[in-house]
């Protein structure tokens, strides 16, 4: 399994975040925001198989991009469009829907799940094509556990509520499963020849005392996973944008903590430290704050994002430089040219 990420948008402009998890036999998309011009580097195709868009919250410059989205989208057959966000998504998006004219809708295609966190709890609604999405279809409550929105076999995505001047602005963790594998020594040694019950005894979901068939044999599956396997966490990528939090605080333990050992930080580095005040005003972090908050939680990388445009693009190097001087696996995405 692998997770691929681009970064749409150029600097000082909306920016967004794709990631592919492939999981080997599939592929599966996640769009985190959607700013203005951030889907137009994208084919079509690209857009229409995007399963999650992931909104941290609804201040322009990471909604105005939506209707693209929407217009590929509002009638995909092949099963729901899953929406995530923050309390009051769904009348959010409901509103977008009913927005525009429908009158050739009865026979489209198409459902939409919208689910917004409140507090520890996860409230949702369906929305469908037919009918014109004039009725919001209540879900069942889920509770979140362990910061779990989603998850399948292969992997997970959570999310963590941050403060976002006086409101909240969600971020995103995507998280692979551990990579299961079997041991080629391993089985070398065991004698076993190799055939389909390789792949049976990778599946994690296994009732005590189960036994296999292999090589005419009746084998203990438990004792086979623990000869042949081997396993190594899986990767890990995090979405944090709009969002000001201080060290030694609560806040900051909670994020550091939720981090710790990401593979790769995205996130937003609005203003220089000289212009803290600035984003104290406005609920953003400093170069040298995210810069900090990398360190302490032992991330991977970090990929910076989300750039004020009152800054030159000289600046902007500037401000990379400040995250650096606390996190030097710091860096601007490639094809902007830094």
């Amino acid at each position: 399994m692998s997770i691929r990420e681009i970064l749409l948008g150029n600097p000082g402009a909306d920016n967004a975040l794709l990631a592919t998890v492939d999981t080997g036999q599939s592929l599966h998309r996640i769009l985190f925001d959607c700013g203005e011009g951030c889907l137009n580097s994208l084919k079509q195709s690209e857009i229409q198989s995007i399963e999650h868009l992931c909104f941290s919250h609804f201040h322009m410059d990471h909604v105005s991009g939506f209707d693209t989205f929407f217009r590929h989208n509002y009638n995909r057959p092949d099963g729901p469009v899953q929406v995530w966000g923050p309390e009051h998504s769904v009348e959010v998006m409901g509103n977008r829907f009913r927005s525009f004219t429908w009158n050739l809708h009865k026979n489209q295609p198409g459902e939409w799940i919208i689910c917004e966190l409140r507090g520890e709890a996860i409230h949702g609604s369906r929305f469908r094509t037919r009918e014109a999405f004039a009725e919001a279809h209540e879900l069942p409550q889920k509770s979140l556990e362990r910061r779990t929105l989603f998850s399948r076999p292969e992997f997970r995505i959570e999310v963590m509520a941050l403060p976002h001047h006086t409101i909240q602005s969600l971020a995103y963790r995507i998280v692979e499963s551990d990579r299961i594998k079997i041991c080629p020594d391993a089985l070398k040694r065991s004698g076993l020849n190799p055939g389909k019950w390789l792949q049976e005894i990778t599946i994690s979901d296994y009732e005590e005392g189960q036994m296999i068939e292999v090589d005419g044999q009746s084998l203990s599956l438990k004792k086979l996973r623990e000869d042949l396997l081997t396993s190594s966490a899986g990767q890990s990528i995090a979405y944090l944008t709009d969002f000001c939090i201080e060290k030694d605080t609560d806040a900051w333990q909670e994020a550091v903590e939720w981090l710790s050992g990401t593979d790769k930080l995205v996130v937003e580095c609005q203003y220089h430290s000289r212009d803290q005040s600035l984003a104290d005003r406005n609920g953003h972090m400093t170069a040298t704050a995210v810069g900090r908050l990398a360190a302490d939680s032992k991330v991977g990388q970090v990929m910076l994002m989300h750039l004020s445009r009152r800054y030159s693009r000289e600046e902007w190097a500037e401000l990379l430089a400040e995250v650096q001087a606390e996190f030097p696996r710091a860096a601007f995405t490639n094809h902007w040219n830094f």
